[in-house]
């Protein structure tokens, strides 16, 4: 509760959280996260699994989601500036919607007045950005006057962040943006316009990318096949199983190859001497980390390999 009280306290004193949703609120969603959060309640995934999230595939995470149950966390179907440049962090969200005069004066009111925020409304999320975070939008798949982001805004949000977007909407500036190095944007195409009758609703809120649903601090994995939210309890577990596939499938190419076993028998439950053949063989590769018995057991049993 002390906590908590810090978390309003804060909001109140520096005025800078308009359309955001209370602390208490947020915490409430993302309850199953045990860790650090940020002063507005998000969860903070520490830097250290972002790191080791950056090596991890996306069919093997979104496997691991599944077999717990979310089979809502993944997109499809985007357009990226570079197909070789992931964007991994914390979700930092936004929710857009048409513009209404009266709403959308009012809320621009409100800012000012509180000497806080100026400008378009796509522009106040970028306030709140820290590095590691990924700034990820839901502008109703807006194309035309949907574009959230030109060559400024890139450059502002890359240097907050270190980090890439992921905009259910547009983008411009193409060429200027493809020169930020390291930064990248999944979008949902880019278009010469400028933003307009697009007015922000939420900050930090829950939001729509699709078909997936995403809540602040979710775990951000995009890739050129499109972008998993791993909810931020699930994402030490998601990450610790994709290291682990990984090993096992290094290990299976090379038995393979080499005619010890067939690939039914690596693709299947693994017997004893399997599993004693490969902590055997991790053990000569100490660069991918070592593994129990007991926590190999653990491992196989959440799926049939």
């Amino acid at each position: 509760m002390k906590q908590l009280a810090f978390f309003l306290l804060l909001g109140l004193v520096t005025q800078v959280r308009a359309q955001t949703i209370p602390a208490d609120e947020l915490i409430f969603l993302t309850s199953a996260w045990k860790g650090e959060r940020f002063a507005d309640g998000r969860p903070k995934i520490p830097d250290a699994l972002l790191t080791r999230a950056r090596n991890i595939g996306i069919d093997d995470a979104w496997t691991v989601l599944k077999n717990e149950g979310y089979t809502n966390q993944f997109e499809g179907n985007w357009k990226l500036i570079h197909t070789d440049v992931p964007v991994v962090g914390r979700a930092v969200t936004a929710m857009f919607m048409p513009s209404r005069p009266d709403v959308e004066k009012a809320i621009k009111e409100r800012g000012q007045t509180k000497q806080v925020r100026k400008g378009n409304t796509n522009a106040w999320p970028i306030e709140t950005l820290t590095k590691g975070d990924v700034y990820v939008a839901d502008a109703f798949g807006k194309i035309g006057g949907g574009t959230l982001m030109g060559a400024t805004l890139g450059n502002a949000i890359f240097a907050k962040t270190g980090n890439g977007v992921v905009f259910n909407g547009a983008a411009r500036d193409l060429q200027e943006l493809q020169n930020i190095k390291g930064f990248n944007a999944f979008v949902r195409d880019f278009h010469p316009s400028f933003l307009e009758e697009t007015v922000l609703m939420g900050l930090n809120t829950p939001i729509r990318i699709g078909q997936a649903m995403v809540l602040p601090g979710d775990l951000v994995i995009a890739q050129r096949e499109g972008v998993l939210f791993v909810p931020a309890h699930m994402a030490e577990q998601v990450i610790s199983t994709c290291e682990f596939v990984t090993r096992k499938d290094q290990f299976g190419f090379e038995v393979v190859k080499s005619g010890r076993y067939t690939t039914g028998q690596i693709d299947s439950q693994w017997t004893d001497e399997i599993k004693t053949e490969f902590l055997k063989w991790l053990g000569q590769h100490p660069e991918l980390g070592s593994m129990t018995r007991a926590e190999l057991d653990q491992m196989m049993s959440k799926r049939t390999w």
